[in-house]
Formats: C-alpha cells, structure tokens, sequence
C-alpha cells in the first residue's frame, strides 16, 4: 500500500519555479471505435473463420506502473509523473501505526 499525499511541492515548467501542485491519478480515457487499428481488427474477424489473431496469455507482471497526474494550482499546467508499480494507492492518508498507542 502506498500513501501519496493530495499536495506536493515541485517545479513548474510554465511558472519556471517550484509551486504547490494537486495530485491525482491518472486514468485512461475511453478508447474511440474509429482508431484505425479497431477498424482493420473488426474487417478482419467479419465473416468465417474464427479467430484471426492470436490472443496473448503469457502475463508477466502482476501490477502496473502508477501515473500520477500533477496540477498546478496557481497557472493549471498539467503534467505526468510515474512512480514504482503498487497494487494499492491512496490520497492523503496518514501511515498506520503498528504497535500499541500510549
């Protein structure tokens, strides 16, 4: 589990100076259906046959690399940023003790 702050402190490349940014996650969008390789591989099932390209099943990694998403907040320049691959990431949470509280 890895715990990001929401607010980070770094330098902006349009402000030219390092500024407090927001932090999220970045997701991907929704593919479109017009890409060029979508139409080819649908023009290519259509019809008899079956399969035409082979589908892949030898997964190697077990977790994705996180791209964070850096906004800053005093001109809105946007830009990424990717940190080591985690299975579990959260905003803004503070680190859980382990042990007993006095």
């Amino acid at each position: 589990m890895v715990s990001i702050p929401k607010e980070r402190r770094t330098f902006c490349k349009k402000c030219k100076k390092h500024t407090v940014q927001k932090v999220t996650q970045y997701k991907r969008g929704k593919a479109t259906t017009t890409a060029q390789g979508a139409r080819r591989y649908a023009a290519k099932q259509k019809g008899f046959g079956g399969q035409t390209k082979e589908i892949f099943h030898k997964k190697a990694k077990t977790a994705k690399k996180v791209a964070l998403r850096l906004e800053c907040k005093t001109c809105k320049c946007k830009k990424q940023m990717a940190i080591k691959r985690t299975k579990h990431l959260e905003f803004g949470e503070k680190k859980k003790n382990i042990g007993p509280q006095y």
